[in-house]
């Protein structure tokens, strides 16, 4: 289904397309904004969204379809971006800083004070901007109200790209390089004038990898307690609507926020992949400003919507379904829970036996687990962007055989699962480090292998992600493996499997060196967490259909290419590549001339034998252009590789101008692995 496009609301609506918020220290934000058109004599609360992806292109479709709908529902709609990005001055050197933080309040004073804000406002984000939504409601500046934070996290460390259950995502390099030539980009000319060279040269000056702090802090040190809400929940006061998606990475966070604050508060994870619910995939789509209206107008214009008066948990339980690399829809069913933790949620306890999952433990063998590192194939995304690309996982039978799976009996009938399934491993080592992986999969009548969840644990991390402890080989160890939260139904005639490895590439980063682990059957189990369809859910209401603005056009100076996604084996070496390319094409924003383009590639390699032959090759191109002003061309790589005592990562750009390179760097850095 596809957003219905709305050209008439309640109320007639203006636009500023680019205004400054000047900060106590002389920098200045670039703003753009959509109010009524009669808000200066009507003053209305207002809505803030705060993030560093340039309202004037990277998310400029976005923000047109979302904050002019606002709008015309009696909203001011600000959308700022961070210091140092987009046309705001000053240097952006990382994620999440108290910098950021400090800004915000000051722009949240701004608003407030607007002749056209009646002095209420509420903040909303998607990632980078549902992190901080919470980190500056952390902060408590008195004119926010509320918050709507979607797809976000509230511990940096343990569940964000960065490392998984005390693995190292390759995510964590992958996404600092996304940022990496963002941070290259030249504001325009347009719109910031004659100081655009100046901006632009303070930028390429700060210029770092951001990969490399990320490395170097392998454990959950202060480095990521920074800015992680989960540290005091009460330092949030303020009321938060927090949504979350079954295909995105950040599903976790929602259940723990419900269940850590102690402020009103509403939970929705619908099926959906890494975009607002109005346009992601797997769908089925829902109307994200209409849903969050009745959101702001119970906290910022105290109208009785009745969004507080149903139940705090609203989640999609998805069917049985055959496994594709790319859905379009996930069919299902809502579900409510009143609270969370809920009572009314059961446990189902299985023995994984030398048979297969049963409900008594058997007779104690061992089994040798000596993954290739080319398991995890069928898994090579963390999460789907939600943007239809092919990033859900695929049917997970290679991987399967590439693991020590237990399988349970045929069902008779369906069984629904809702929250975190908890594994329990007896094991032992022969190295001192290494990691467990846990696939919980629905294995069809025809043998094809649905991945429901999964989960990571480094085995040094086995007691904290903060304080490292080597096994000692060959001793018995009981480890918790929790994998991710999802509501699920297994069709009867299917059977539930888990599966083990001590692999998982491209997700995570391999061990230092091969690894063989032995697990202990019958003392071994599975709790799933279950939860019976009810008739209540049946007489759950719809959310509303998709909705949006219309978008101002755009000319495709340029076609894009087919996204690729693919892996090939050399059949000499062995050696596996997965590679993954994105050519966005070129665009030319109608409205004001504003011209740019993205190409990407991204190549994982690894070899069966040989951890320490994983190997990240990332590239790519972005230009910018303003005719008769600006023509800038950034060219970045970052290459990331390890052997069994340090990372190595190796980094450099270059800028050019109307073809002539104006700017260069490299870096080198040698990281020491640390329980990794």
């Amino acid at each position: 289904m596809t957003a219905e496009i709305v050209d008439t609301l309640p109320h007639r609506t203006r636009e500023v397309k680019f205004e400054r918020i000047q900060l106590s220290d002389g920098i200045h934000l670039a703003v753009r904004y959509w109010l009524p058109e009669d808000a200066t004599e009507n003053p209305v609360p207002a809505i803030l969204e705060y993030i560093p992806y340039c309202t004037r292109d990277g998310t400029a479709a976005r923000d047109e379809a979302m904050h002019p709908y606002f709008a015309g529902h009696g909203y001011a709609a600000v959308r700022v971006d961070i210091r140092g990005s987009g046309e705001s001055e000053g240097v952006l050197l990382n994620e999440y800083l108290k910098q950021e933080q400090d800004d915000a309040l000051e722009v949240i004073s701004w608003i407030a004070d607007r002749p056209w804000c009646d002095g209420n406002v509420g903040m909303m984000g998607k990632s980078w901007g549902g992190f901080n939504s919470l980190q500056v409601a952390a902060r408590q500046p008195p004119a926010l109200k509320c918050i709507v934070t979607v797809f976000f996290t509230d511990d940096r460390y343990a569940d964000d790209v960065h490392y998984i259950g005390g693995c190292m995502a390759t995510e964590n390099p992958a996404w600092a390089f996304v940022m990496f030539p963002a941070m290259a980009r030249p504001p325009d000319p347009a719109l910031v004038g004659d100081s655009w060279r100046d901006m632009w040269t303070q930028r390429l000056e700060a210029l770092t990898p951001w990969v490399i702090p990320w490395v170097e802090h392998q454990r959950r040190d202060q480095y990521w307690k920074h800015a992680s809400v989960c540290e005091d929940f009460s330092q949030i006061r303020v009321p938060v609507y927090a949504i979350g998606g079954w295909a995105d990475a950040y599903s976790n966070p929602v259940p723990r926020l419900l269940a850590g604050l102690d402020v009103p508060r509403k939970g929705l994870i619908g099926p959906w992949g890494h975009q607002y619910m109005h346009q992601a995939v797997p769908g089925p789509k829902a109307g994200f400003m209409d849903d969050t209206l009745r959101w702001w107008d119970h906290w910022l214009k105290g109208i009785d919507t009745g969004i507080m008066d149903e139940p705090q948990y609203r989640f999609w339980v998805q069917d049985s379904v055959r496994p594709n690399s790319c859905f379009e829809e996930r069919p299902g069913y809502w579900a409510c829970e009143p609270g969370w933790p809920s009572a009314s949620i059961g446990e189902t306890r299985l023995h994984l036996n030398a048979n297969g999952l049963g409900e008594t433990a058997e007779s104690e063998q061992a089994y040798l687990i000596e993954s290739p590192q080319t398991t995890g194939r069928c898994t090579p995304f963390m999460g789907s962007m939600g943007s239809g690309e092919p990033q859900d996982p695929s049917d997970q039978r290679a991987d399967d055989a590439l693991s020590l799976c237990f399988d349970g009996d045929v069902l008779s009938e369906d069984f629904a699962i809702f929250g975190a399934p908890v594994v329990e491993l007896d094991l032992a080592s022969d190295r001192p480090d290494g990691f467990v992986c846990v696939r919980l999969n629905e294995v069809l009548p025809d043998g094809a292998s649905l991945q429901v969840t999964y989960g990571l644990l480094n085995l040094t991390h086995r007691s904290s992600h903060e304080k490292i402890e080597p096994l000692e080989p060959g001793k018995r160890y009981r480890v918790t493996v929790a994998l991710n939260d999802i509501a699920h139904t297994f069709a009867a005639g299917s059977r539930i499997r888990v599966a083990v490895s001590n692999a998982f590439w491209p997700v995570v980063w391999p061990s230092p060196r091969p690894v063989s682990l032995f697990l202990f059957t019958g003392a071994s189990t599975i709790a799933l967490p279950t939860r019976k369809r009810r008739r209540e859910d049946d007489a759950i209401a719809p959310l509303s259909p998709p909705k949006q603005s219309r978008v101002h056009p755009r000319s495709v100076v340029k076609e894009a290419e087919p996204v690729s996604a693919r892996f090939t084996t050399d059949l000499v070496t062995g050696e596996q590549v997965f590679t993954y390319r994105i050519d966005a094409g070129t665009l030319r924003l109608d409205r004001n001339g504003w011209t740019f383009s993205s190409k990407n590639e991204n190549r994982y390699f690894i070899h069966p034998d040989d951890p320490n032959s994983a190997r990240m090759d990332l590239r790519t191109t972005d230009t910018y252009l303003r005719e008769g002003q600006l023509d800038v061309r950034i060219e970045a790589r970052q290459v990331m590789t390890s052997d069994e005592t340090d990372f190595t990562i190796d980094a450099d750009i270059e800028v050019y101008e109307n073809s002539e390179m104006i700017f260069s760097r490299e870096w080198h850095r040698r990281i020491p692995r640390d329980g990794v």
